[in-house]
């Protein structure tokens, strides 16, 4: 019982972040009983994970195949013909993903070679790329840190996929517990100013990507340096 909770508390958490603004009425929409919300909710959570897999779905055999096990019913595909059709969807969707993140990293290295000379515009002996938009007055943080920040990502396209702004709550976290590009570029700069970062692939993460960041991404980051939450030496 324990472990369902757990379960359906993240699956709703993560459709609740990831999640456009609808305008729909739970009445008009017929979603007007939990039973309802809960289990749209589910199927959502269920929807953006294999849409976010890459994994060609039909979507009818899919409801189909739920209501099949909630009733009770045999499976219609023994167990060897699940593995064997999961093994075919897995290295499509890998070799789909190969070749993304092939594509990403050529578009980055472009993206970055041409970035490098613009106007104020730095890069470090990692390949990092920074630009400082405001100069800051206080202390810089030690890896060791704990900051908190306000921070807006995109892609090189300009998609946003993530904003502490959006959702008006600066994120707080050890600055050894991020991506690397972020552990480096933040001891950049000091409390209370503001920097754009050019984050490599290979400094962020790599050809596995995430949820909304496709493989071998170069990401660039809007950050402002609030507060050092603690100073360890």
């Amino acid at each position: 019982m324990k472990n369902t909770s757990r379960l359906l508390t993240f699956a709703i958490a993560i459709s609740l972040a990831a999640a456009p603004i609808a305008g729909a009425d739970a009445k008009k929409s017929g979603l007007n009983t939990d039973k309802k919300k809960l289990s749209y909710t589910i199927g959502q959570q269920i929807g953006r994970q294999l849409k976010g897999a890459g994994l060609e779905i039909d979507s009818t055999v899919l409801a189909q195949s739920i209501q099949d096990v909630l009733s009770g019913k045999e499976s219609k595909l023994t167990p060897e013909e699940m593995q064997a059709a999961m093994g075919k969807a897995n290295q499509a969707a890998q070799a789909k993903m190969e070749a993304t993140g092939k594509e990403n990293k050529a578009k980055g290295d472009k993206f970055l070679a041409e970035n490098k000379d613009k106007a104020g515009v730095k890069t470090t002996a990692s390949g990092l790329q920074y630009q400082i938009i405001k100069e800051g007055s206080g202390a810089s943080p030690k890896p060791t840190d704990t900051v908190k920040v306000h921070y807006r990502g995109t892609l090189t396209d300009g998609t946003q996929f993530d904003s502490s702004y959006d959702r008006n709550e600066p994120a707080e976290f050890p600055l050894n517990g991020v991506i690397k590009g972020w552990t480096e570029g933040l001891q950049l700069l000091k409390v209370g100013g503001k920097m754009k970062l050019f984050v490599p692939s290979d400094l962020a993460y790599g050809p596995q990507g995430r949820p909304g960041i496709p493989p071998n991404s170069v990401l660039i980051f809007d950050i402002e340096l609030l507060k050092i939450v603690t100073n360890k030496k």
